[in-house]
This record gives structure tokens, C-alpha cells and sequence, in this order.
């Protein structure tokens, strides 16, 4: 695959933040676009002027941060709405308008035609405040594949720079993806985003699939936050880019653990334990197999060095231990332990995590090791 550089669109603060129940704090909204513009995060979409004058305060004071970072606020296709972009110091606005015949019939009562005319005259309203445009297809994966086309092109002609392909409700898959990116890159010169929701667990795989049939622009959330199910991870997206597909996104993970530890206090959403990349469980090891694999060599059982999203190993004990993984972790704490104690030891370690449901602690390891010891003396004598 040709390298080339795709530009993360991230959307935290604003499809993030719709996420049921979600509401941030000035200070927390400021924080977290300090953070995502640190880790090189090159366009963040900041709010929706639209929501009146708290929302228009927040986006005007993370536009006053002067974060290297462009940014984007969201507004339906509607001239009210539009309006109230206006001198909110940002470089784009997303005009999301409904393309699927569901959205338009029951939902707006409109028509195919009204969808064309209203990109026509609101596209040049937006490039007259100084705005750049991205033109955003709500619910495109459930348009008839022509007329998105025919929006797509209306979009070009007016001035946009963007078509924005919104996979509302997360019901696309990578192929479908694929061929509805290529054709779409095949008819206009626009710049293309995906915009993946994780309602089928597939917003990821979806994002990577756009990427690779041509988009130029995704959108992500730190953590996957987002709407229902969520939105594509920045995390996934960011390594799974770089890792699968040599492409750059100029975006540091290093230093993503706390941006994520962060979102997830300031939205009230933890980080479930086995949630890929910033997961307490991503890097934590039990299966006496990995372990020794492990402590042989890293790159046995390491898909990528976790150092490049600020973790590392974790190597716990339980009921699948091995003695190599018992050994180590008490050379950690400072015993030397025989192959026979280790072995020993297991039967008291797999019993206690079986009835405790966790694996034990280095205090209670300590316990055990001194009841192996208790068990030992009297033999000892004899």
C-alpha cells in the first residue's frame, strides 16, 4: 500500500459528548482538547453552536486555547443553525444533512430534490462566513448508492472541501465499506471521511477498510466514546493505521493513558477491562504458556511494543499459571523459589483465584508463600 498520511478528524468533544448522559465541564472540554492536540491530533470537531450559548462559549474558549490543531463545529444543513457559527473562530463547519429515503421521508418529509437544492444554497452561505465546508451524509450507508453520488457531486460544485460519509447507525461491514469509499473516490475530487459507529463492533474495521479504498479523513473518539455503541477508538484507529497499513497520522500514543483515564472520569464511562489497547487487561498475562513465552522473549506473545501507547506487560497469577510465571513473580519480590515450591505453590494459587474470582495480590501471595512455609517446618523436623 502506497504511505501516505490520513487525517484524524477527532470528534470527542462533540459526537463524544452525545453519547447518552455524557455532559463536560468547561475545564474538562478544555483539558481534553489540550491533551488530543498534544498527542498530534491534527483537527478536532469542538461542539454545536446550534445548542446555544454555553455550547458557543466552550467552542470559543477551546478556540482560544490557539492549539495547532484546526477545528471543526457541527450544524445541521439549516440556515438558523448555520448562523450561529458565525464568529466562533473555528476553520470548518460539518453541514450534516439526511441522504437515506428513511431519513427524508419520515423524518423531514422531504425529498431527494430538496437535499440537492439545500447543498446548492447552503454550502456558498458557509464559504461567505470564512468557512471552510465539509459537507456531512448522514446515514449515507442506508442511501441509494446513485443519488449519494449525485449529493456528492452537488457538494464539489458548490465549494465544499469534504464529503463526510456517516455510517449513522453502524450497520456497514469492511467490504461494503471498501467499494462504497472507492466509488465514491472514483467520481469526486473532494476529500473523503469515514464516520463509523460501533453498533455490529465493526466501527474500526470499517475505518481501516475507508482508509485503504481512499479516504483521506476519519473520525474517532478517544476511547470509542460516542452515540449508542460509540464511534471508532482513536487508539484502534491511530495504531491499526500505522501498524497494518503504514499509514501516518502524525498522532502520538505514547502519552495516551492519561487522555483516556481522563475521558473516561470526565464522561462517567470507564474503560471496560478488556477494551483493546488502553484495557486494563490489553497487556496482562496469566496462561502459564504466554508467560514463559513472555519472559523468554517479549515479541512472543507481543502483537506491538505496548511502550508506544504509554503501557507495558502485566504478568498476574491464577488458575492458568505455569511455574515459570510462579517464579517470577516472587523473584520480583525479592524469593527465590524452587521449581518444586512453585509447583507447589500453583495448587494453593489456582484454589485461591477459583474462589475469589481475581487473581491474588502480591500481600496475599506473600500469605500463601508463608503457609507453604508453616506446612514445610514441621516436615522438616521429622
Amino acid at each position: 500500500m502506497t504511505a501516505r498520511t490520513i487525517t484524524i478528524d477527532d470528534t470527542t468533544l462533540r459526537d463524544g459528548e452525545q453519547s447518552a448522559g455524557v455532559a463536560f465541564t468547561l475545564d474538562e472540554k478544555l483539558d481534553i482538547a489540550r491533551r488530543l492536540d498534544a498527542l498530534g491530533v491534527p483537527e478536532l470537531e469542538v461542539g454545536i453552536p446550534a445548542m446555544g450559548d454555553g455550547e458557543c462559549e466552550g467552542i470559543r474558549a477551546v478556540a482560544a486555547l490557539n492549539l495547532s490543531a484546526r477545528l471543526v463545529v457541527w450544524s445541521r444543513m439549516h440556515a438558523g443553525d448555520l448562523a450561529a457559527c458565525r464568529n466562533m473562530r473555528v476553520d470548518m463547519v460539518d453541514l450534516s444533512i439526511p441522504v437515506s429515503d428513511i431519513h427524508l421521508a419520515k423524518k423531514l418529509k422531504r425529498d431527494r430534490a430538496w437535499v440537492l437544492q439545500t447543498v446548492r444554497d447552503m454550502v456558498p452561505r458557509a464559504l461567505d462566513m470564512g468557512l471552510e465546508v465539509i459537507v456531512g451524509a448522514e446515514d449515507a450507508s442506508r442511501a441509494d448508492p446513485e443519488f449519494l453520488l449525485r449529493v456528492a457531486d452537488a457538494a464539489q460544485a458548490a465549494g465544499a472541501r469534504r464529503f463526510r460519509y456517516a455510517d449513522t447507525l453502524g450497520v456497514m461491514e469492511p467490504f461494503g465499506v471498501s467499494e462504497a469509499i472507492a466509488t465514491l473516490r472514483g467520481v469526486v475530487d473532494l476529500e473523503i471521511e469515514m464516520h463509523a459507529h460501533d453498533d455490529l463492533g465493526l466501527a474500526t474495521a470499517n475505518t481501516l477498510a475507508a482508509c485503504r479504498a481512499g479516504a483521506s479523513h476519519v473520525n474517532t473518539t478517544v476511547n470509542g466514546l460516542g452515540e449508542r455503541a460509540g464511534n471508532a477508538p482513536l487508539e484502534e484507529v491511530a495504531l491499526g493505521l500505522s501498524k497494518l497499513y503504514g499509514l501516518d497520522t502524525g498522532v502520538d500514543l505514547s502519552d495516551f493513558p492519561a487522555l483516556s483515564e481522563r475521558v473516561a472520569t470526565a464522561s462517567g464511562r470507564p474503560v471496560p477491562w478488556q477494551k483493546s489497547v488502553v484495557g486494563e487487561g490489553a497487556f496482562t498475562h496469566e496462561a502459564g504458556i504466554h508467560v514463559d513465552g513472555l519472559l523468554k522473549d517479549p515479541e512472543t506473545y507481543q502483537g506491538f511494543d505496548p511502550s508506544e501507547v504509554g503501557r507495558s506487560h502485566k504478568l498476574v497469577l491464577g488458575k492458568h499459571s505455569g511455574s515459570s510465571g510462579v517464579i517470577a513473580a516472587f523473584a520480583r519480590m525479592g524469593l527465590n523459589l524452587s521449581q518444586a515450591d512453585a509447583r507447589e505453590l500453583l495448587q494453593d494459587i489456582r484454589a485461591f483465584a477459583e474462589k475469589a474470582k481475581r487473581s491474588p495480590a502480591d500481600h496475599e501471595l506473600l500469605f500463601i508463600y508463608q503457609r507453604l512455609i508453616s506446612r514445610s517446618a514441621p516436615e522438616a523436623m521429622h
